[in-house]
């Protein structure tokens, strides 16, 4: 219970600094919305084309915002030594990093779902067909990359070139998750349910999830404190 409580408070003291300034989420979904209205320019509008390349779409825009909104997440410590003192205080590292992750996973969620009416807008596609569906693969996608972007995040901090060294980092290792996602995503915005053709992909997003979530837990000791 103590543990769970550590990690609201460090959740809660991450969402009240970032809709404070709105620095991440503001760089975040301005991002978004023009790089959907930029592909809008590239791409034949036409109905079964926005089909083929619309989870493929998404999940690049969606990949390239939350790394913006990622790289926030240990860098704002930075200033006064609060990541020293986040480190030296009495919680665990574990806990430290469970309730980034689960701000970060809030912010970056909220950027996306404010993303798909401005892609049905700019794209005319009817996305909300099989929206249920389409949530749980939004929710088991975005925290593979929150998971795997908040943990290479504690890794990058100090790095000067960390804006640079995140995404080299992460979307290598997301690779199997982001294309689960960008398949699951393709064929629900098609208006086609999740069935025997593709089960396969959600398993592989949950699997993606459990594992890289145990492994971030297991090494973000090493990686904060080395």
């Amino acid at each position: 219970m103590h543990f769970f409580r550590q990690v609201s408070v460090i959740a809660f003291k991450d969402l009240r600094a970032e809709l404070r300034t709105k620095e991440a989420i503001n760089a975040s979904l301005a991002f978004s919305i023009v790089i959907l209205l930029l592909f809008s320019f590239a791409f034949d509008p036409s109905e079964d084309t926005m089909r083929e390349i619309s989870g493929g779409l998404l999940w690049i825009v969606f990949a390239f915002a939350g790394t913006l909104m990622l790289n926030r997440s240990f860098a704002r410590e930075l200033p006064n030594d609060c990541l020293d003192a986040l480190i030296a205080a009495p919680i665990s590292a574990s806990a430290l990093f469970l309730g980034k992750c689960l701000a970060n996973y809030v912010l970056v969620l909220a950027v996306e779902l404010v993303s798909l009416p401005v892609f049905g807008i700019f794209y005319n596609v009817h996305w909300a067909k099989q929206f249920p569906e389409l949530l749980l693969v939004l929710l088991l996608g975005t925290w593979a990359l929150t998971v795997i972007g908040t943990i290479f995040s504690a890794l990058t901090v100090n790095i000067k070139l960390r804006e640079v060294m995140l995404p080299m980092l992460t979307y290598p290792i997301l690779i199997p998750a982001l294309m689960s996602a960008m398949q699951l995503t393709t064929v629900l915005v098609g208006g086609a349910a999740i069935g025997a053709d593709n089960v396969d992909s959600l398993k592989m997003l949950i699997g993606f999830d459990i594992v890289f979530t145990a492994v971030s837990l297991v090494l973000v000791d090493t990686v904060l404190v080395g």
